[in-house]
């Protein structure tokens, strides 16, 4: 299992968000800067990933603001190493908030 690398530019999650929604180059500019997977957590630190594939850790306990910019449904689970129950699952382009937790997360491998 991966660990989620934490990437200090994520403050701004949710105007990103915003902005992408309402899209125009500035926002598609912007979020081409940014990790494919990022959640703040339960520590109240952004994490990102980029490019991520099968089970993944969610450093700091997964809560919050999550944004799923993979090509990869994201699905969450309340224990670690991909386990127990879902809490939530993503579609991708999807942010939303995941609540109460997640302890892991599972992209499904596209080719």
């Amino acid at each position: 299992m991966r660990s989620l690398r934490i990437h200090h530019t994520l403050p701004a999650l949710m105007l990103a968000a915003a902005a992408l929604a309402a899209g125009g180059p500035a926002a598609r500019a912007a979020a081409a800067a940014e990790p494919d997977f990022q959640y703040v957590g339960q520590d109240d630190r952004p994490h990102g990933l980029t490019a991520p594939k099968g089970c993944v850790a969610a450093e700091g306990g997964g809560a919050r603001a999550v944004s799923n910019r993979t090509s990869a449904t994201a699905t969450f689970y309340r224990d670690p190493g991909c386990r127990g129950r879902v809490v939530e699952v993503l579609r991708p382009g999807t942010v939303t908030q995941v609540r109460p937790y997640f302890a892991s997360v599972a992209f499904a491998v596209t080719r």
